[in-house]
């Protein structure tokens, strides 16, 4: 009997230690949850796509200026649709080709080939909040709860779709300590919407933080062949229109299409000064936020970047024994002494969209698309994600939702400012010691 007892214990025991590894990875109830999520998104897009109408806005004008390359012109200012001239970078026509190539100019296929890109932007976001592990499992939730987020990929179509999935994409990337795949992939999406540089500042503060200067020279250096390589049709034949309407800085936007400046005469937003006085208090606050938030811990952002002088002249100090020394007392926050925590920093990027929701002059689909990526940050105060889905969801704006909507982006702001900062670097020794424990 006892014999029989111990092998019934020994082979329970062996059942226990052999469950597969897919269940044990559903016990996390994040990993459950966002698999949960991106199931019912999926049926839930396919519904859609099926039973509501398709809105035509821009994709007959996509068409038409992907059939102008596929023709052999290469003059972008001969490049036009139903809406206007061609104002995208290279690596739009390059995407939307293939997609031409593959819908055969349908809607319908483009619809359900939106649905798939809809859906692996919803997977690389859901993977991006387990990975950091912020915000609590219901949160996940707050991604798929948005109308104008699916309209704008199934129903729409519009190149911000793309543009995001890439950003994502290297966002994701740049978790893993990946900086020049991940810069590469950012390129791409700049290569789709221009728009994607304006979360270029805060990036390159991560980047600073997380490699040494030659690591992001050459990853910056690999991010602008993707520019060079794309546009290179263009550049060899017709520079000036390409640079000029590709990456046009100067462009006035349309009073009726903007979200969070409808409260704003038209006259006065049309206007250069109003344009410039935004840029400026666009800039004014990612310096503050640069010195006093995100290189707090650093004592500021002229020391932050005076350490990282310092580690260059490390590298040739070297050879003097004397010389290397004193540097050594001044370096800071460097990778040899330290283990930057990336996932903490992830706030950057958040702040950066924060302040741009705030001051862009003309709120597009690309920025929603990002900041979807951010409202479960704010998910614990409902009120804030509530209002802000709603004022979206207003069409046409009008000046209440517009108000409303600057208000609560300057709740958020001012959260973001008055958040605690926790301290982003762990030393070697400490997570040495703790490995052994």
């Amino acid at each position: 009997m006892a014999v029989k007892s111990a092998r019934r214990a020994k082979s329970s025991q062996h059942r226990q230690n052999s469950k597969p590894w897919i269940p044990t990875l559903f016990r996390n109830p994040k990993v459950a949850s966002a698999s949960a999520l991106l199931f019912f998104d999926a049926v839930l897009t396919a519904l859609i796509i099926a039973y509501v109408p398709y809105t035509k806005i821009d994709w007959d004008a996509y068409m038409s200026q992907v059939s102008g390359f596929l023709g052999g012109e290469r003059d972008y200012s001969n490049l036009k649709g139903d809406t206007g001239p061609l104002v995208y970078p290279a690596g739009f026509l390059y995407a939307y080709s293939a997609i031409q190539y593959v819908t055969g100019s349908q809607v319908h296929p483009a619809q359900i080939l939106f649905g798939v890109l809809y859906i692996v932007n919803l997977g690389i976001m859901l993977y991006i909040y387990v990975k950091t592990d912020v915000v609590p499992w219901w949160a996940l939730a707050l991604l798929c709860l948005s109308k104008r987020m699916h309209s704008i990929f199934v129903l729409r179509l519009f190149n911000d779709c793309l543009a995001m999935l890439l950003l994502h994409a290297s966002l994701a990337s740049f978790l893993h300590q990946r900086w020049h795949l991940g810069l590469i992939i950012f390129s791409g999406a700049v290569s789709i919407k221009m728009n994607v540089l304006l979360y270029a500042p805060p990036l390159l503060l991560l980047m600073l933080k997380a490699m040494d200067i030659s690591g992001v020279i050459s990853a910056l250096f690999g991010a602008a062949l993707v520019q060079i390589l794309l546009g290179l049709p263009f550049i060899m034949s017709h520079p000036v229109a390409y640079i000029s309407r590709a990456f046009n800085l100067g462009r006035v936007f349309i009073h009726f299409w903007s979200v969070n400046f409808k409260f704003v005469p038209e006259p006065i937003f049309v206007s250069k000064a109003f344009a410039i006085s935004l840029l400026v208090v666009h800039l004014v606050l990612l310096a503050a936020f640069a010195h006093y938030r995100w290189c707090k811990h650093e004592g500021g952002v002229f020391k932050f970047l005076y350490s990282r002088l310092v580690s260059i002249k490390l590298k040739f100090a070297l050879t003097n024994t004397r010389s290397y020394k004193a540097l050594k007392k001044e370096r800071k926050y460097c990778d040899n002494y330290v283990r930057w925590k990336f996932h903490r920093h992830f706030m950057c990027p958040i702040t950066a969209l924060s302040i741009l929701l705030l001051v862009s002059i003309s709120t597009r689909y690309l920025i929603y698309c990002g900041k979807r990526l951010f409202l479960p940050f704010y998910g614990r105060l409902v009120i804030l994600f509530t209002g802000v889905e709603l004022c979206w969801n207003v069409y046409p704006s009008n000046l209440h939702s517009s108000a409303l909507l600057l208000g609560l982006h300057l709740i958020i702001l001012f959260g973001l400012w008055s958040a605690p900062s926790e301290y982003p670097y762990v030393d070697k020794k400490v997570s040495t010691q703790d490995k052994h424990k």
